[in-house]
């Protein structure tokens, strides 16, 4: 199956609107996936723009190859996001226009069952973004302990059942090896006492296993720094989350980054000479429209927050 026949990329639209794209313009695309957020950004973009792509997934680099091979404006490099900086630096770009984050799991990763992704059905329990670096799931809860499981499944899972779970995964990783996904499943199902309507119980314990085994939240908090860092005055920063633990964090480092630092009360100084913020927020946080989500069910979590870099004062 065509990976592209199966990708739908979230706010597409609001998000090349968003990072304002000019004709010669100089744009990152941080999370490739399979190529719709870049193929619109080329589509706005003249001649004499450019767009450079990361991705860390072999099978995105794979498809950025080809579109590299046949568009003379695009460069693709198999990295992390949290190597922006390094990546632009061995590319020799100092400062760009705009910088895209679409942050987490790509629905090719999840509906590719043998990625490991998904407890819907049966694979080697993997669930790495980029298979040739790192621990995979079956070796990390091979070793880890019954507190640093609880731990991961209560704080990216936001599972209330997380002690259970992790007493249950110890218990039987002590009979057999876990490395199938559909074992994991089926000690959550087992685990899991109640879960709200329509959701699986392995659900939580999918998502905080996965965003622990990708360090998806120290990746999110590595880069955005630097893309503050890389962006020229005026470029724009757009970041689209689905987990509310990345929403968060960018939410956070978005403020932060607008008002400044902190003057202590007692110090008298005129208006004109506080401080200012590196970045101006623009707009309010974005959400999929019905008619989007009527088309792409996945969408109903995506959260698009933009801002853009102030210049010099």
């Amino acid at each position: 199956m065509n990976p592209l026949a199966t990708h739908i990329p979230v706010l597409l639209t609001e998000a090349v609107v968003a990072l304002g794209v000019r004709r010669g313009g100089t744009y990152v695309d941080a999370t490739f996936g399979r190529g719709g957020h870049s193929r619109a950004i080329l589509a706005a973009l003249g001649s004499q723009g450019h767009l450079i792509a990361l991705d860390r997934d072999l099978q995105a680099i794979a498809e950025g190859r080809l579109l590299e091979q046949s568009d003379a404006r695009f460069r693709i490099a198999h990295a992390p996001f949290s190597r922006l900086a390094e990546t632009l630096q061995g590319m020799g770009i100092t400062q760009v226009d705009g910088i895209l984050l679409d942050i987490g799991v790509s629905s090719p990763q999840i509906d590719q069952v043998e990625r490991g992704f998904s407890f819907r059905g049966d694979a080697p329990l993997d669930m790495r973004m980029d298979t040739t670096t790192g621990m995979s799931a079956a070796e990390w809860l091979a070793l880890a302990s019954e507190t640093e499981i609880a731990e991961v499944v209560r704080d990216y899972g936001e599972e209330r059942f997380a002690r259970r779970i992790a007493r249950a995964i110890v218990e039987a990783r002590q009979q057999e090896p876990l490395l199938r996904t559909r074992q994991l499943a089926e000690i959550c199902q087992h685990a899991v006492r109640t879960r709200e309507p329509g959701q699986d119980p392995a659900t939580r314990t999918f998502q905080a296993v996965r965003i622990y085994i990708n360090r998806e939240l120290e990746e999110l908090a590595e880069v955005l720094p630097q893309a503050l860092a890389a962006l020229s005055p005026g470029g724009r920063l757009a970041v689209i989350s689905f987990h509310s633990l990345e929403d968060r964090q960018v939410k956070q480092f978005m403020r932060a980054e607008a008002q400044g630092h902190e003057i202590p009360a007692e110090v008298p100084m005129p208006a004109h000479l506080l401080p200012q913020g590196r970045l101006t927020l623009v707009g309010k946080a974005v959400r999929a429209g019905a008619e989007e989500l009527r088309s792409n069910p996945r969408a109903r979590s995506a959260v698009l927050r933009v801002a853009e870099r102030r210049g010099p004062p």
